[in-house]
């Protein structure tokens, strides 16, 4: 069984934000729905040397899930391959878990009434392909494959590139990955 991993390299990130927009297109969100932001920071250095980094942000598909275990109607859950996603045939929208998210990755959707976030595109990986917003990343800063595979190129960048987790004092385990490289 795959473990679905997602390595972004800020380092090569233009916050270009298609990966945004693909994510909308393909989830067919409202216009005040988000999966995926691209946060700017910076700039920092002094000039003319001054450097900004683009850090898209998403689900980061926990190992050990607050969001799942806060869940009252099992709506939240977790596969066995990692991803983590919402059975929206069984969210009444109580914001349970959108309130225990560290990472803000949940978003309210007030017109169906539920509770919605990134699903890794499951329905394309199962069917072998990749999330929309890495097909869409032109600069190729989002990575994603199977983590528990040696071969493949998220094992070797976690493993090899000093790749960190967001928030991983918590505990939580993500398994969205970062590689920073800014300067100044």
């Amino acid at each position: 069984m795959a473990r679905y991993a997602m390595v972004i390299d800020t380092r090569s990130c233009i916050g270009c934000h298609s990966c945004t927009v693909a994510c909308k297109v393909h989830n067919n969100l409202p216009v005040d729905m988000i999966y995926n932001p691209v946060t700017t920071v910076g700039p920092t250095g002094v000039y003319p040397n001054l450097h900004m980094a683009h850090i898209p942000l998403l689900c980061m598909h926990c190992e050990q899930t607050p969001c799942v275990n806060a869940c009252p109607t099992g709506a939240s859950q977790r596969r066995e391959d990692g991803i983590v996603w919402i059975e929206e045939s069984k969210c009444v929208g109580c914001k349970t878990c959108v309130m225990v998210c560290p990472y803000g990755a949940r978003v309210s959707n007030h017109e169906k009434g539920t509770v919605q976030k990134c699903d890794f595109c499951f329905d394309r990986v199962d069917k072998g392909s990749i999330p929309r917003c890495v097909q869409s990343c032109h600069q190729k800063a989002r990575i994603f494959g199977d983590l528990d595979d040696e071969t493949s190129e998220v094992f070797k960048l976690v493993n090899g590139e000093h790749a960190v987790r967001l928030l991983d004092d918590l505990g939580t385990e993500p398994y969205v990955f970062y590689i920073y490289g800014l300067e100044g």
